[in-house]
């Protein structure tokens, strides 16, 4: 059986007990949650500065029997200071975490590498794999950009991260995956959207953030993509939509999975 988890974008704001609550209503095996924001002022739970939260989530996982899936989520930009992200990866091995998310946001290639590297390099000993994740809106904004980062480093625990509408709003097709090696796809995201895409970079942003749709509700070629991908890896359901909105946490689990399931089942 693949393993589905339930990103935490999907419910932005939820504390990650409630949505641990949420995947388990859903039908869900995992779940991902945000440690640290992306950008300043981006929206964060805060429990790396929450007195006992990560004892109380770790228990609160134990006891729904899900696992996390990843930890998200570094924007490695200019300023990345990549020795103070230590707490929150050991933070995310603690709560048994495969991956690690990570986004190039840095016009300074040599640098972006660089910081890069350290961040696989303090990863490894904790048992954790970076996903480099590319977005259009980004500095690594394309599956071959991603690729020629990851290749020129080399390293040992860094991995490529398909997020179905980033794939398909950067004008990927379904077939380009299989010019890669496909070992790097540990587990890849999915979510559905319109296929005209939004054409400012605000609205991008928009659209990835909160107007996304479920799997099997827009119309693009998710099901294609996934016959270029790995069968068993893990699929993360990333899909923050105007349907879920306004509903209590556990509706919002079970409609979230049950979407999903009978996308696959489909597939």
């Amino acid at each position: 059986m693949t393993d589905l988890s339930l990103h935490h974008l999907t419910m932005i704001n939820a504390h990650p007990v409630d949505l641990i609550d949420a995947a388990a209503y859903g039908g869900f095996n995992h779940v991902g949650i945000r440690l640290i924001a992306p950008r300043p002022g981006d929206p964060l739970v805060d429990v790396l500065n929450e007195p006992g939260a990560i004892r109380t989530i770790k228990r609160k996982l134990s006891d729904a029997a899900i696992r996390l899936l990843d930890i998200e989520a570094i924007w490695l930009g200019p300023d990345t200071d990549v020795k103070s992200l230590q707490r929150a990866l050991e933070a995310g091995t603690e709560l048994g975490a495969r991956f690690v998310l990570v986004v190039g946001n840095d016009d300074n290639d040599l640098r972006l590498q660089a910081n890069l590297a350290a961040l696989c390099g303090l990863a490894a000993p904790l048992g954790l794999k970076v996903m480099l994740e590319f977005i259009t809106y980004c500095s690594i904004n394309s599956l071959k950009s991603a690729a020629n980062v990851v290749g020129s480093l080399q390293s040992d625990n860094l991995g490529l991260l398909i997020d179905t509408l980033q794939f398909f709003r950067s004008g990927a097709a379904p077939r380009d995956v299989s010019g890669y090696d496909q070992t790097l796809f540990s587990y890849f995201q999915i979510c559905d959207g319109r296929l005209r895409a939004p054409v400012s970079i605000a609205d991008r942003r928009k659209e990835a953030r909160e107007d996304r749709l479920l799997p099997g509700r827009g119309e693009l070629p998710v099901r294609e993509l996934m016959q270029f991908l790995p069968a068993d890896i893990p699929i993360s359901l990333e899909a923050p939509t105007a349907e879920l909105r306004g509903l209590d946490i556990v509706t919002q689990g079970k409609v979230a999975g049950a979407a999903l399931r009978s996308f696959l089942q489909q597939s």
